[in-house]
């Protein structure tokens, strides 16, 4: 066996430089969700050897991950990592009677305001009328005949 010294290797490699397809950081390993695991042993169990191999190229796959995946569904692992992660799924009428409480709630309001309103108009309606009835009486003796007395 020979070695070959740095320039050596330059010198027959015509002095390249290193490969730009090769990732400076290796890859994180796969992470494959319980559905596609429980799909890809379905469909590997139903296949002779051939079929079997085929699957593993054609996903990229090792007979030890399928292994692994089978020891986990025997135990049950994969069911409990069924649940999607995110918000759990609300029921369409109980999302629909929230927003239906929050519009109850806020016309609510809106009616009180209005009705406050017109009580406020009301009354000024009425102090206008009064006040109307005693520019009319010189002495003005109507405005103090209906105002009461503390």
């Amino acid at each position: 066996m020979t070695t070959m010294t740095a320039a050596q290797v330059r010198l027959h490699t015509g002095g390249m430089e290193p490969d730009p397809e090769v990732p400076e950081r290796p890859r994180p390993p796969r992470v494959y969700p319980a559905a596609y695991k429980l799909r890809v042993l379905a469909e590997y169990e139903q296949l002779d050897k051939q079929g079997k191999g085929a699957l593993l190229r054609r996903e990229g796959l090792y007979t030890s991950l399928i292994s692994e995946w089978r020891k986990q569904r025997d135990k049950g692992a994969l069911e409990a990592f069924q649940p999607r992660r995110g918000r759990p799924p609300t029921d369409p009428l109980a999302r629909e009677n929230a927003r239906l409480e929050r519009e109850n709630a806020r016309l609510r309001d809106q009616v009180a305001r209005q009705a406050k309103v017109i009580e406020v108009q009301g009354e000024l309606s009425a102090l206008l009328g009064r006040l109307a009835t005693s520019s009319d009486d010189p002495a003005g003796e109507g405005l103090a005949a209906s105002e009461p007395s503390s």
